[in-house]
């Protein structure tokens, strides 16, 4: 696996929460900056071996709006 996709949603409590696609992993986090940190360390946790850990990691973050009519 060459890379991993994780969803990253606004938690409606407060932070955010990522997803990875394909893959059971999630982490949740209060910022931005932190939320990476946490992902790189969820990764590192569930691909133990480095040569089978993704060299990539992408975050599709997902910013819903409500917009009244």
């Amino acid at each position: 696996m060459n890379e991993i996709i994780f969803l990253v949603e606004h938690d409606v409590e407060e932070g955010y929460v990522a997803q990875a696609l394909g893959v059971s992993i999630i982490t949740q986090a209060d910022n931005l900056d932190m939320l990476k940190l946490e992902v790189r360390d969820a990764v590192s946790c569930h691909f133990p071996n480095e040569e089978l850990r993704p060299k990539i990691i992408r975050l599709h973050i997902v910013k819903e709006e409500v917009i009244a009519s």
